[in-house]
């Protein structure tokens, strides 16, 4: 069945870095566009970035512009997210997502299951 397996999240000092991995299986994962989301308790979700199904389209949250960079392996069905001078309201916990489009057409069809970062001193 298809399924989505964040990882890679963690405790990390502000200014620290990060790489989260999304890994997908039971659907031709190089077909379809991936996003990453985050929410924090008692906060909204926040789309993060998204990548195109070749990854010749990306694009970021202006609070993470800069700072976070999105990739893909299509040989790996894997995507990361390279997260940089992480500050702590990057805080929360991270799913990534797969979309219904080979582009980032914003309709996601199916979810992980989250992985945590938390950024403190």
């Amino acid at each position: 069945q298809l399924q989505l397996v964040e990882s890679g999240g963690g405790l990390v000092q502000p200014g620290g870095s990060l790489r989260l991995s999304c890994a997908a299986s039971g659907f031709t994962f190089r077909y379809y566009a991936i996003a990453w989301f985050r929410q924090a308790p008692g906060k909204e979700r926040e789309g993060v970035s998204c990548i195109s199904s070749s990854g010749g389209s990306t694009n970021y949250a202006d609070s993470v512009k800069g700072r976070f960079t999105i990739s893909r392996d299509n040989a790996k069905n894997t995507v990361y997210l390279q997260m940089n001078s992480l500050k702590p309201e990057d805080t929360a916990a991270y799913y990534c997502a797969a979309d219904r489009s080979s582009i980032c057409s914003g309709v996601f069809g199916s979810w992980g299951q989250g992985t945590q970062v938390t950024v403190s001193s």
